[in-house]
């Protein structure tokens, strides 16, 4: 089958294309390894260039077109849905997945309409719980995309719960979590990693990387710290990610702030960890993102603990020991100290990107019948 793929271009700090990273990537990508002609349309909201480019995902093909929100030297893209529109009609796709925000979900139902085919809506998230959202008409737009979507991908079952009551889509509602590469996240010498990226060998390293911003819930790992620091004069706490002006890192020499770091590099700062955290609040974010951390953790054997909430908090129901009330610094800095004398892995299985977009692939109709479906819409 012809497919498109309609997303934002950098997701979680990376780009989706040249990164080929995590969910936004993987859906395509795997897509196109199981014999599917691939086309991924990529809006840019903060470059400046438009691109292309073809890997290799044989025996399909993936193809990818970017296309900046503001080109160098141009007025803003204020006509990106008729462009897509037209790239699409060239491509005739016989399914069309919109994904990662609001405009796109709610763009990808308007072109499958226009389109005449079959239209599925991934949500890595509850897009609701986004900043975008307390823009005038954007929530309503979400919901009217995902309403008209003939499939529906969440990652978890409680957010498909919540899709179902509040968007009632037409189509089915499939929980499908995201995956880690275990080819990149995996266990690692614990030595070797701390002298790749310039960390003490012997001191006993907590940490986290990501988006170290207080909406995000980093605020409570920073509250925690002196207290953890007190009680365990060998602790050292490690941080990788971007900060914000108004909650920025503790500081001391006991502090390591690694910046941004490649995506590979996370997995090696994960595999010098004596014990990672998962800190997100009890919020419409933290109840339903995805625990993408956590998996990336586990796959590195990391000892960890994660706030007990949402998606976060199911994921690790059978592991009390390693949940702590979300929010609170104490309880935080307890759970830590903790885990620094026990260093409980949980045993969770984790699911290759191939078998969870197999299972997806199982829900998008038959060539057959997609093949009927642009014979009865040529345009």
């Amino acid at each position: 089958m012809r497919i498109a793929f309609l997303c934002k271009r950098r997701y979680m700090s990376k780009d989706v294309v040249l990164d080929r990273y995590a969910r936004l990537y993987e859906i395509p990508h795997q897509l196109a390894l199981l014999g599917h002609d691939v086309l991924g349309l990529c809006l840019d909201y903060q470059g400046r260039e438009d691109g292309a480019w073809t890997h290799e995902a044989m025996p399909g093909r993936l193809r990818w077109q970017s296309h900046a929100l503001r080109p160098r030297g141009r007025l803003p893209r204020a006509a990106y849905g008729w462009e897509a529109l037209t790239a699409l009609r060239a491509f005739k796709p016989d399914v069309l997945i919109g994904a990662s925000d609001i405009p796109h979900v709610a763009l990808g139902a308007w072109l499958a309409h226009r389109l005449g085919c079959f239209y599925a809506a991934d949500l890595y998230d509850n897009f609701e719980g986004f900043g975008q959202a307390r823009i005038p008409g954007f929530v309503p737009a979400l919901r009217w995309g995902v309403r008209r979507a003939d499939l529906v991908t969440t990652t978890s079952a409680l957010l498909r719960e919540h899709v179902q009551a509040v968007c009632r889509p037409r189509g089915a509602v499939l929980a499908m979590p995201s995956s880690v590469d275990l080819s990149v996240f995996k266990p690692r010498d614990r030595q070797a990693c701390r002298a790749a990226l310039g960390l003490p060998a012997d001191a006993r390293l907590i940490g986290t990387a990501g988006g170290l911003y207080r909406e995000k819930g980093i605020e409570p790992l920073y509250a925690a710290w002196p207290q953890i620091a007190a009680a365990r004069p060998d602790a050292h706490l490690v941080l990788a990610g971007p900060t914000e002006p108004q909650c920025q890192p503790p500081v001391g020499d006991r502090v390591h702030h690694l910046g941004m770091l490649p995506h590979d590099q996370v997995a090696r700062l994960f595999c010098a960890l004596d014990v990672g955290v998962i800190s997100v609040l009890d919020t419409p974010f933290g109840r339903y993102c995805f625990p993408q951390k956590a998996y990336e953790m586990l796959a590195c054997r990391l000892p960890l603990i994660a706030a007990n909430v949402g998606a976060t908090g199911e994921l690790f129901a059978g592991y009390p020991n390693l949940l702590f009330k979300p929010g609170d610094a104490d309880a935080l800095a307890k759970a830590v100290l903790a885990q620094l004398d026990r260093a409980e892995q949980p045993a969770l299985p984790i699911r290759d990107w191939r078998a969870l977009v197999e299972d997806m692939a199982r829900h998008l109709p038959d060539p057959a019948a997609a093949e009927r479906c642009q014979a009865n819409n040529p345009n």
